[in-house]
């Protein structure tokens, strides 16, 4: 059984296109498969689970939707934090918080602080994340921390480097997941997922059910794992 498993929730667009409905309606529907999906985890004893949720390229797409998004993870982080918090769920948000608004900001910091202390199960949400983007952001902390006398660059190692992204202290995912049947990585854990398995799926997000995960398992538990 992987201890961490990352997902890249694709096809909430076509889902609802395929029902003549609008693409929110389809964004509506993913946030009840990630409920589902994040408790189906947790009863398989997977440790920790990743969600890709809204990328940095995001912001391209109609503003609109853009807003609809941010209203669905407001939602889902006001409506199931006290859930999560007494199931022991530790949430961690990834990614940046620039170009987000002050009260999104204090609420995804007050999500972090309230499960800051939680270890049964470790739920980390991509949200305003891009790998690049993460990568850029730890080597300007590594560089000022250089400046201030705080880092020696002879001395950076991957281990080192690694306690300036947004995952530090998490284990590297062992299966990245996505669905709808594109097979890329999209710009998702460019440095934490370099020996991970991955399983391509076609079923769409909204779609996907636990029968899927336990395929998905099945799949990554043939493999032999050389790193």
């Amino acid at each position: 059984m992987p201890q961490h498993i990352a997902i890249i929730m694709d096809g909430n667009g076509r889902w609802a296109n395929a029902q003549g409905r609008a693409r929110v309606f389809g964004h509506q529907a993913g946030v009840k498969t990630v409920r589902r999906v994040v408790e189906d985890a947790s009863e398989m004893g997977i440790k920790c689970l990743t969600l890709y949720s809204f990328s940095t390229e995001n912001w391209s797409r109609p503003k609109a939707e853009v807003a609809a998004l941010f209203s669905l993870l407001r939602k889902y982080v006001e409506s199931d934090l006290k859930t999560l918090h007494g199931r022991n769920v530790r949430v961690r948000i990834l990614g940046s918080r620039e170009g987000l608004s002050a009260d999104m900001i204090a609420l995804l910091d007050r999500v972090e602080a309230t499960t800051v202390n939680n270890t049964a199960f470790s739920l980390n949400i991509a949200f305003n994340y891009g790998g690049r983007d993460e990568i850029l952001r730890a080597a300007r902390k590594f560089a000022t921390d250089v400046a201030a006398g705080r880092a020696n660059p002879d001395a950076l190692d991957a281990p080192q480097f690694e306690t300036y992204l947004d995952t530090a202290g998490l284990v590297a995912p062992d299966l990245v997941i996505r669905t709808s049947g594109e097979k890329r990585i999209s710009n998702f854990l460019l440095w934490q997922a370099a020996y991970a398995e991955f399983v391509f799926t076609d079923v769409l997000w909204p779609d996907f059910s636990r029968a899927d995960l336990e395929a998905a398992l099945e799949s990554y538990g043939r493999r032999e794992r050389r790193f």
